[in-house]
């Protein structure tokens, strides 16, 4: 059972604790990062996109199109960058390209 604490606290802190106790960052990064990609990638890329998962800071992309897959593998390293800024970590350590 959690402790009491009988200081006040914000909810940003207390959540944060929450978050860190239970283990809950891996799954909330992997969320993060679906999201950033649909917001970054717009309705182009994302009507091409089929999966996205993110396994020990490697991000796996699923795409219908072939050419799309070739045209998004030049710029590997500027998606990675702009999908870490997005989510204000460094989470995306390689892009991997399906």
């Amino acid at each position: 059972m959690a402790k009491r604490n009988n200081d006040n606290q914000t909810i940003q802190d207390v959540l944060k604790e929450f978050v860190d106790n239970n283990n809950l960052q891996s799954g909330l990064d992997k969320v993060n990062v679906r999201e950033a990609w649909a917001n970054l990638m717009g309705n182009g890329v994302n009507n091409y996109t089929t999966a996205i998962e993110l396994k020990h800071n490697i991000l796996y992309v699923q795409l219908s199109s072939s050419v799309l897959r070739e045209e998004l593998s030049y710029g590997n390293e500027k998606i990675i960058k702009m999908l870490n800024e997005a989510i204000g970590k460094d989470v995306v350590r390689k892009l991997v390209l399906r």
